[in-house]
């Protein structure tokens, strides 16, 4: 299956990203069939080339969610972003102390 993702580049704590199309189970650092486009979140440069990203969509490839978000954005795809760093629900604490006796206790 295909995949457009993203390949790290450049130096250590310089990182630049390609936007690339590869198969989904090849190492990101492994060649890509095409490259249509690149992201510098250093100098907040990036560029996408459209028709062929449309391309790939159309053949079947499937973006990750980063760079669907990065598509949403750019408007180059339509749709909702995904949320990609979710919280986990809360725990609820143990009660404590005198909270944990009038739980235990049912209301007369």
């Amino acid at each position: 299956m295909l995949t457009i993702r993203l390949q790290r580049t450049g130096k250590k704590n310089e990182q630049h990203f390609r936007v690339a199309v590869m198969e989904k189970t090849r190492s990101a650092k492994g060649k890509a069939m095409e490259v249509v486009g690149f992201l510098n979140p250093r100098k907040k440069e990036r560029a996408f080339k459209k028709e062929r990203i449309l391309h790939w969509i159309s053949k079947g490839a499937q973006p990750s969610d980063t760079v669907h978000n990065l598509l949403v954005t750019e408007k180059i795809i339509e749709g909702t972003k995904i949320p990609k760093h979710k919280t986990p629900p809360k725990k609820e604490a143990p009660a404590t102390g005198a909270e944990a006796k009038s739980a235990e206790e049912p209301a007369a």
